[in-house]
């Protein structure tokens, strides 16, 4: 089995984010046909791993077993100084069984406030995993974008934590920057032009 894509493949994209669906397919650059795990009524996976690299290879795998098309997967997560890297793999699950990312940061506020620092680094990690049906090699890579938090949270673009996040060298945080400025440096691109290297 050769290890590139083609252009114009099906591929699944194994996600039930919209948010995440839609970064994934332009990062993708209409390059082939998507389709997402929720628009075909996949269950989500249970993520049982210990890092982003082994939740992103699991629900790839899991994806493209269902599908029986060549799947991608990205897990991805806020991991703050303060907290010792917390909340990590768990960041969606901060946000509770409605993903409420309002909820979430603030979350994230009093975790930090309660530990007495003044350090508000914090860092985006991107792992995104290309699974084939057949069971074969997988491919994984890892972007990570570094920042400051900020509160309380300021814009409506981007989804999840991206309000509190701004990135090293910029004023404005991942939730008031246009789509393609975020793109233009997010962990997700950082990830995918190493996914790329490796398969286009």
């Amino acid at each position: 089995m050769t290890l590139t894509l083609a252009p114009g493949l099906k591929i699944v994209a194994a996600t039930h984010n919209p948010g995440k669906a839609k970064e994934l397919a332009a990062l993708l650059e209409g390059r082939f046909e998507i389709v997402t795990a929720g628009s075909l009524n996949l269950p989500e996976p249970d993520e049982t791993e210990s890092t982003f690299v082994g939740n992103a290879l699991l629900k790839a795998r899991h994806a493209a077993e269902l599908s029986g098309l060549i799947a991608i997967a990205d897990d991805s997560g806020l991991s703050v100084t303060a907290l010792d890297g917390a909340p990590g793999i768990f960041s969606a699950r901060w946000a509770g069984p409605t993903k409420d990312f309002t909820l979430a940061m603030k979350k994230v506020e009093e975790r930090i406030e309660e530990t007495g620092s003044k350090d508000r680094s914090a860092w985006f990690t991107s792992a995104l995993a290309v699974c084939w049906p057949d069971g074969g090699p997988a491919v994984v890579v890892e972007g990570r974008v570094d920042g400051t938090l900020v509160f309380p949270p300021r814009g409506d673009k981007g989804f999840g934590y991206d309000p509190i996040f701004v990135p090293e060298g910029r004023d404005l945080t991942f939730g008031e920057m246009e789509q393609a400025a975020k793109e233009a440096i997010s962990h997700r691109t950082r990830a995918f032009e190493k996914l790329k290297a490796a398969l286009f």
